[in-house]
């Protein structure tokens, strides 16, 4: 082996042999050719997002489920009757939200008590699918078939809510009993209610409603559909909406069905007046004190027209509450 010349220093000969042999299989390729550079030419397959999500609560097993999506202008004038524009595009923009456009979701929640499935409303049926209408598809992704379900609760009787009720012309539920809010069944079924400004929605319930009473349990605030689970007052939205409080093993969560509309407008808000609410100043005081004892009491809810999955926490913010989505509070 020759010598390394004496005026180098230390190392360097031995450094650049062990660079030169190191270079030697990138010349080899630049020799050769190096390979074609990776192209991404997949078409786009859209949004993804899961449809169903499922956690425990105590020995309950709750899943929220998605009916589906639906984009649409607004959310002025639909939310925020009472006020200009500009406030409500000033409050979306402050919370990063498009003032000219939002999404509005739909979700049915799924309560396995152990001892009975207990689905509380249906969304709004074959009428409105594909776009709409996917609760049965989602059922079957949990695992559910529509015969397995024992208890069909109804908050209330807008047609999101029981458009699902019949598939076919049948029940869509055909082995469930059916828990129905007493005030809010004698609204939509007084005589004459279907002419003036109810006459659509109930039209819909002598389809779908009336037919399943005779199997149908009729309540109040403070009945249980089981235990663990009750009914509460939640007036305005419609004259006898109700949310239901979940307690299992000292866990608890509040079903808010139609109570909040909108996770910006209507909690930071709640006295902005909702085009959909039949009552609005029921209504406002409805969202005031119900999330004001969810933010008291720092308990989960789901709100069926929340963001999916729908589930989240509420904390006092100026005039109205902040909307805390739930991120991993049921995993550990």
């Amino acid at each position: 082996m020759s010598q390394m010349n004496d005026s180098a220093p230390k190392g360097v000969g031995r450094r650049a042999a062990l660079s030169a042999l190191a270079a030697a299989p990138v010349a080899a390729a630049l020799t050769l050719g190096a390979p074609a550079p990776a192209r991404a030419a997949a078409p786009k397959a859209g949004p993804a997002r899961g449809l169903v999500r499922r956690f425990e609560l105590g020995a309950f097993e709750v899943a929220t489920l998605s009916d589906g999506m639906r984009a649409g202008e607004g959310p002025h004038p639909i939310f925020g009757q009472n006020v200009s524009a500009e406030e409500v595009a000033a409050l979306l923009e402050a919370n990063f939200l498009p003032a000219g456009r939002f999404v509005n979701g739909f979700t049915p929640t799924l309560v396995n008590t152990g001892a009975e499935l207990i689905l509380f409303d249906t969304g709004l049926g074959e009428g409105a699918r594909p776009a709409m209408g996917g609760l049965r598809a989602r059922l079957a992704e949990a695992g559910v078939t529509p015969e397995q379900i024992d208890v069909v609760v109804l908050t209330h009787m807008h047609p999101d809510h029981i458009g699902g009720l019949t598939e076919g012309g049948a029940p869509a539920f055909p082995n469930a009993r059916y828990v129905i809010g007493a005030a809010e069944y004698d609204f939509w079924t007084a005589p004459g209610r279907d002419s003036g400004p109810t006459e659509r929605v109930a039209r819909l319930v002598q389809e779908k409603v009336v037919p399943l009473a005779e199997r149908a349990r009729f309540v109040k605030p403070g009945d249980a559909v089981a235990p663990g689970i009750e009914a509460v007052a939640a007036f305005g939205h419609t004259p006898g909406h109700m949310a239901w409080h979940l307690e299992s093993e000292g866990r608890r969560l509040m079903l808010c069905a139609d109570a909040c509309n909108h996770y910006v407008v209507s909690l930071q808000r709640p006295d902005w007046h909702v085009r959909y609410d039949m009552d609005k100043e029921a209504a406002a005081a409805t969202r005031k004190s119900l999330f004001g004892m969810i933010a008291a009491d720092r308990i989960p809810f789901v709100g069926y027209h929340m963001p999916f999955p729908a589930v989240g926490f509420v904390e006092p913010l100026g005039e109205g509450f902040r909307f805390v989505p739930a991120t991993y509070q049921f995993d550990v």
